[in-house]
């Protein structure tokens, strides 16, 4: 018996050493890999220098273009079983392509943290207004959620958003946090002791709106008062792709660095004291502090920048929101090596809880080898509505861009 296909369609190309996102998708690769399917990942975006390279783990890799039937020839050949959008733009490109032509195949959406989510926080944080969470943003992707057969959650207070605000069936949505190793004593003999380390760290893609947000409050309102309370501490700043308006936030003198792309961002973090992310907005799950408490590096942040993460464990240092207090407990993390290593221990209990429960995984993957296609879509009869109507305006608007391509292209 031929093995099963798995077509991922991708944003990007994954980069693991750039954000979570990359390493999420990594560790959804290796869980198909693992159950025997024949992966294909494929994406319009053009690689970089830091794309994951897929040779060792015998994944096939297409480029596709956007807006043009040679996908459609594609899905013809290739006949996958099961086809995974990585976020729901990418849905909204292909997702009648796939539908066309292969009407059986049992469509997965990723969503990585939900969109609409994080963008009406960034609304409400900017404009100090109230939470607005039915809007635009929320329609696209609540669409695309109902017309995929299963969409991955990583946070569980989005299971509950998606679940209790917006209706949807849970037979539609998967809760799939990161998949991680257990941190076992072996593990923890090789972290960087509490003697040995000194300093602060962030760490973030600046592509992500967010770690941009934070790293300007910790410029502007906490280092300058941290480090009067700590004068020889330096505040360290990774984080791929800055620019030019990150970069100049670099004063030697005040002891912020930025450090720029980290070549690994678990072994800089190890080298830090206490990782500070007073994170104003966003969604999902964080991966630095995943990161993080892999290395044995506390951390203080805000009840945005834990949310989700911990449960009903404590958190590997402190979640304070306001800022005073924040920089007081940064201080006390740094200088009380016995809370410091409650905090330690407080984050190998949440990974190997929380993020490393096999049974979790077990259960996606046999929901997916036993759904039965026909009746589940007979039970969303809202997404098959909107796949027939709502895709056929992106459907004709990409045919139109198409044709205008072809029209503009020399022969």
């Amino acid at each position: 018996m031929s093995a099963k296909k798995l077509l991922i369609i991708g944003f990007v190309w994954p980069e693991p050493t750039s954000s979570a996102a990359g390493t999420r998708m990594i560790q959804l690769v290796d869980l198909f890999l693992n159950k025997g399917y024949d992966v294909t990942f494929t994406s319009a975006a053009s690689k970089s220098d830091f794309s994951y390279d897929f040779d060792d783990k015998k994944v096939a890799e297409k480029e596709i273009k956007l807006n043009d039937e040679s996908f459609n020839f594609f899905l013809k050949e290739l006949m996958p079983d099961v086809v995974m959008f990585d976020r729901f733009m990418v849905e909204e490109q292909y997702g009648w392509r796939v539908q066309q032509e292969c009407p059986n195949v049992i469509k997965i959406l990723d969503t990585e943290d939900l969109h609409f989510l994080r963008s009406a926080r960034q609304i409400s944080a900017k404009k100090n207004d109230v939470l607005d969470l039915y809007n635009d943003a929320a329609k696209r992707e609540i669409a695309s959620i109902l017309r995929c057969d299963i969409s991955l959650i990583i946070s569980e207070t989005e299971m509950d958003i998606l679940q209790e605000k917006f209706k949807i069936d849970s037979s539609l949505i998967c809760y799939l946090p990161f998949l991680e190793n257990k941190i076992t004593s072996a593990t923890m003999q090789n972290w960087i002791p509490f003697e040995e380390r000194t300093d602060f760290i962030f760490i973030g893609n600046f592509l992500h709106e967010p770690n941009w947000s934070t790293v300007q409050i910790l410029k502007t309102k906490v280092w300058p008062y941290l480090r009067k309370k700590l004068p020889n501490a330096k505040m360290n700043i990774f984080g791929s792709y800055a620019s030019q308006k990150v970069l100049q936030l670099e004063n030697k003198k005040e002891n912020f660095f930025i450090r720029g792309r980290a070549k690994d961002a678990r072994d800089e973090i190890s080298q830090n004291r206490i990782l500070l992310a007073p994170i104003q907005f966003g969604a999902g799950v964080k991966g630095k502090f995943i990161d993080a408490m892999q290395v044995g590096t506390p951390s203080v942040t805000t009840s945005i920048g834990a949310e989700a993460m911990n449960g009903s464990l404590s958190w590997n240092g402190f979640i304070e929101d306001d800022l005073d207090t924040f920089v007081d407990k940064a201080v006390e993390l740094y200088q009380d090596k016995t809370k410091w290593l409650n905090a330690q221990q407080n984050g190998v209990e949440i990974i190997n809880v929380r993020y490393t429960n096999q049974q979790i995984a077990d259960d996606f993957m046999s929901q997916i080898e036993n759904l039965d296609l026909s009746k589940h879509r007979q039970n969303n009869f809202i997404g098959q509505i909107l796949n027939h109507h709502t895709t056929q305006s992106t459907k004709y608007m990409s045919l139109w861009i198409e044709e205008k391509n072809r029209k503009q292209t020399p022969n």
